[in-house]
């Protein structure tokens, strides 16, 4: 489809801002804290001054957390979208108010300290990154970026710039993944091979075809804005706020929404990075009686993922991590009986299995259990990692915190040399599931961490690196 004309919100002053280093001269009653001294300066106010891009719902809880720290204040609403903004809008009168991020940093650059970034995932690096040039700390929603090679260059960026980075699982913060470590380390449950995470998710529709256009785009709505980074499509009814999530353009499926919260817990525990193979089993769906359908654009109803990790410091061998979404779950364990209930209620969870036991935990590692059940209020480890005051919910305030006290500082459950390989993982699991649409794709794939690449199946290295609209390029 040809492109349409772009609204002037993408002129060139704006694609180019950060190599033109255009400032505005507005003024503002708020004087950020970097202004006033730098890194680890206490300002009078000792307030950090945030914008936040993409303020309705997730990004909405978002704000009104840091907010909720006492040492925050949201002085910038940035959103595409002026339903999706009328909450926080209320909420926050003061502040001021955007569309387009990018005229928004133009402006007021020298007015902010930190960026929040809750959009949908194809936007997330794009924002993210010309946040940290501008020397600005982010905390950006899971999953970090869409793709790989985004997920690598904000991991480095965040070195590069000096920024403090926080992605938004918050789980990380919440005692259940370092009580399970304080358990693993006191050899409670032996060496762990295996790892099952599962969700329920998808809650919202996949492994469909397109939607036909509506032209009715809601009038407060910038629809060339939302689609950012993606290639030009017409409006489609029901795609905004949430349904993207299914679509390969804007989101990363289930794997994307939940794995950050679930996948989480065993690369802490276990000390695991980067996957050196992936492979993958989807879910079909069918168009009639008889025949299946395939709809590249989409993401599968279900997919059942194995990615195998190299032996770390802290495992005897390689780990094999299956990710289950769909609602498909892991055979349960010899030590439930029949009718007992294990995992999360929500249909989410994280099972352990090693040499001398098992442990598990639901979304967000809560209720971190050892099997058989009785063995929980028995078990005695040292309590060797420090907790995050608040648990998940302390998470927010932890990153205000940080950016208060300036880079490397402090330490936080989720920053980017954390966030970014456990994104990478994910996303190469995607990888495989997007194989799936390809001729002969449906193979183990074998990965090269350092090159970033599959080495025996090159169709889906295309998913690497997407290539960037006009007007919304990202370029390291």
């Amino acid at each position: 489809m040809t492109e349409k004309k772009e609204s002037t919100a993408a002129n060139p002053s704006r694609r180019n801002f950060i190599k033109t280093g255009s400032v505005a001269a507005a003024s503002f009653m708020i004087v950020p804290r970097f202004v006033l001294g730098g890194n680890g300066f206490i300002a009078p106010s000792d307030k950090l001054i945030v914008a936040g891009v993409g303020v309705g719902g997730k990004g909405e809880s978002d704000i009104a957390n840091f907010a909720k720290s006492g040492k925050a204040d949201i002085a910038f609403l940035c959103d595409v979208d002026d339903r999706r903004a009328a909450n926080s809008v209320k909420r926050f009168p003061k502040a001021k108010r955007y569309k387009d991020w990018r005229e928004m940093y133009d402006k007021e650059h020298k007015n902010i300290d930190a960026i929040s970034v809750s959009t949908p995932d194809h936007n997330h690096a794009l924002i993210a990154y010309h946040a940290m040039q501008l020397g600005k700390h982010v905390y950006v929603q899971k999953p970090l970026t869409h793709d790989i090679w985004e997920a690598r260059l904000l991991t480095e960026a965040a070195k590069k710039y000096k920024v403090v980075t926080q992605m938004g699982n918050q789980g990380a913060s919440n005692d259940g993944t370092r009580l399970m470590a304080e358990w693993y380390d006191a050899d409670l449950i032996g060496d762990v091979h295996t790892v099952y995470c599962w969700t329920n998710r998808p809650v919202w529709p996949q492994g469909i075809k397109w939607p036909a256009p509506d032209p009715n785009v809601p009038k407060e709505l910038d629809w060339n804005l939302w689609l950012g980074t993606a290639p030009y499509k017409e409006y489609v009814d029901k795609l905004v706020p949430f349904n993207w999530r299914g679509w390969w353009d804007y989101g990363t499926g289930a794997l994307g929404d939940m794995g950050c919260h679930l996948v989480e817990a065993p690369f802490r525990v276990l000390g695991i990075q980067y996957a050196k193979d992936v492979q993958a089993s989807v879910g079909s769906v069918y168009v009639d009686e008889f025949k299946k359908g395939v709809f590249p654009e989409s993401c599968p109803p279900s997919s059942h993922i194995t990615l195998t990790f190299p032996k770390t410091n802290k495992t005897k061998g390689d780990v094999t991590l299956h990710w289950m979404d769909g609602g498909i779950q892991p055979e349960r364990p010899i030590e439930l009986g029949a009718s007992e209930k294990w995992g999360g209620e929500e249909g989410n969870g994280t099972l352990f299995i090693g040499t001398k036991g098992k442990m598990y935990a639901s979304t967000y590692s809560d209720a971190a259990t050892l099997l058989p059940k009785e063995r929980t209020a028995t078990a005695n480890a040292p309590k060797i990692y420090e907790r995050v005051p608040g648990g998940a919910n302390g998470h927010y305030a932890q990153w205000v915190e940080g950016c208060l006290a300036g880079y490397g500082k402090t330490e936080l459950s989720s920053s980017f040399d954390k966030a970014g390989p456990l994104t990478e993982a994910l996303l190469m699991a995607n990888l495989a599931v997007r194989g799936h649409d390809l001729p002969g794709g449906n193979i183990k794939l074998t990965w090269d961490n350092q090159a970033m690449r599959v080495t025996n199946f090159d169709p889906v290295n295309q998913y690497i690196k997407r290539e960037y609209r006009n007007g919304f390029e990202l370029k390291a």
